[in-house]
C-alpha cells in the first residue's frame, strides 16, 4: 500500500510539471499536419496515376 501512495504522489507531482498546449497551438499543429498529409496524399496519387498510365500503355 505504501508503494501505491508513493507512486500516486510522484505521478501527481509529474502532472503538475506538464505544460499543456493552448488552443492556438493545437489549432496550428492540426493545420500543419492536415496540410502535410494532404500534400503527400496528392503527390502519391499523382505518382500512382502516372505509374498506372505508363504500365497500362506498356501492357497494351
Amino acid at each position: 500500500m505504501n508503494k501505491f501512495k508513493t507512486y500516486y504522489k510522484n505521478a501527481k507531482e509529474e502532472l503538475f510539471k506538464v505544460i499543456f498546449p493552448i488552443k492556438e497551438q493545437i489549432r496550428s499543429a492540426y493545420l500543419s499536419v492536415f496540410i502535410v498529409v494532404t500534400v503527400i496524399s496528392l503527390f502519391l496519387a499523382l505518382i500512382d496515376g502516372i505509374m498506372s498510365l505508363s504500365l497500362s500503355s506498356v501492357m497494351n
